[in-house]
């Protein structure tokens, strides 16, 4: 496997987060991407959704929580990578 891309988060409170991404995937042109807060092993992960408008300088990203959405892109994530499982 190949060594996950790190990126930083700016929150709301201005503070920073770091996240792994995992991988990344564009569902009814919508961008999404799988992080996760370890590099390796089990760790907590999250789908993020790219909110950003067209010519935005920065991502915009937000988590998805509409289960719905969660579940169909999920199951996207969990056929791309063999060894990840949402639970």
């Amino acid at each position: 496997m190949e060594k996950a891309e790190k990126i930083t988060f700016q929150l709301d409170q201005g503070e920073t987060e770091s996240f792994y991404v995992l991988e990344q995937t564009r569902l009814g042109g919508v961008d999404y991407i799988l992080v996760t807060d370890c590099e390796e092993g089990d760790g907590e992960a999250m789908i993020l959704k790219d909110i950003s408008e067209d010519g935005d300088e920065e991502g915009i990203y937000t988590v998805v929580s509409d289960e719905d959405e969660l579940a169909a892109v999920a199951g996207v994530f969990e056929n791309m990578l063999e060894d990840v499982e949402f639970t």
